[in-house]
């Protein structure tokens, strides 16, 4: 009788016995699908756990990639988005990083539109503009961690480090360029980096435990997006990678230290 009167039948009068065979039928279903809720919310909940099981898989496996990490190769293209101009702006190249002690490097050659590289090693971040034949040189300092926490984002970072600098958050499986990946978003805890990127979210493959697309959300509706293909983990990088292409006439600018 509960599941009547929690149904919302109980007390009703049957005029006729066909009547009362298709209120008991009436009953049942709603019996099922009052079942099938509360199912439901008990699926919902388990899904719930193993989201966080997920995340920590994910960790586990930034983390088993990084022991192993020694270089890696990559194509990327990235999107820079305006929102106020609804403009794109499109820088295409080649990316390396490299193990070095327990630190990380990268190197970028930029080819599209214009060429230009940066070069991210020991405390300097240096920027390199062929055309105009300058290198600008920043000190990181004791910065540098930070430096590297952003800019190596899924490429030999252990996973279990990310909690250090963002929030994370597993956000479930999600397809890029036709392969499902391990998405996780995560919130800068440095209130002067979340002043600049709101959110973070990185793709990661499962199969190599690197990043295969990146964006970083910017007040306004702004953003950058990075996506990264032919990827080679643990690939011989050319010899020239870890060094910008200046000349004998180059100028260096220092805008925060003494050059």
């Amino acid at each position: 009788m509960w599941w009547d009167t929690l149904c919302g039948l109980g007390g009703r009068e049957r005029a006729d016995p066909g009547a009362n065979v298709r209120e008991r039928r009436e009953s049942r279903m709603k019996k099922l699908m009052l079942v099938a809720s509360v199912a439901a919310l008990f699926a919902a909940s388990a899904f719930g756990q193993s989201r966080q099981g997920n995340l920590e898989e994910v960790l586990n496996l930034l983390d088993k990639t990084s022991a192993s990490f020694k270089s890696v190769q990559t194509d990327f293209v990235w999107d820079q988005y305006e929102k106020v101009v609804d403009e794109h702006d499109l820088q295409k190249g080649v990316m390396y990083f490299r193990r070095a002690g327990p630190k990380v490097e990268m190197a970028a050659d930029i080819q599209e539109p214009a060429p230009k590289q940066v070069l991210f090693t020991g405390n300097e971040l240096q920027v390199y503009l062929p055309k105009v034949d300058q290198v600008t040189i920043y000190d990181a300092g004791k910065n540098r961690d930070d430096f590297e926490a952003y800019l190596v984002l899924g490429f030999g970072g252990r996973g279990h480090d990310l909690p250090k600098n963002f929030d994370v958050r597993y956000a479930g499986m999600e397809e890029v360029a036709g392969k499902a990946t391990y998405k996780l978003e995560l919130v800068p805890k440095s209130p002067k980096v979340k002043n600049m990127f709101s959110l973070i979210t990185i793709w990661i493959d499962p199969q190599t435990g690197m990043s295969v697309q990146q964006r970083f959300q910017e007040s306004g509706g702004d953003y950058r997006l990075a996506k990264y293909t032919s990827i080679l983990p643990n690939s011989p990088l050319p010899a020239d990678a870890f060094k910008l292409k200046t000349t004998g006439k180059t100028k260096k600018v220092y805008p925060n230290s003494k050059g």
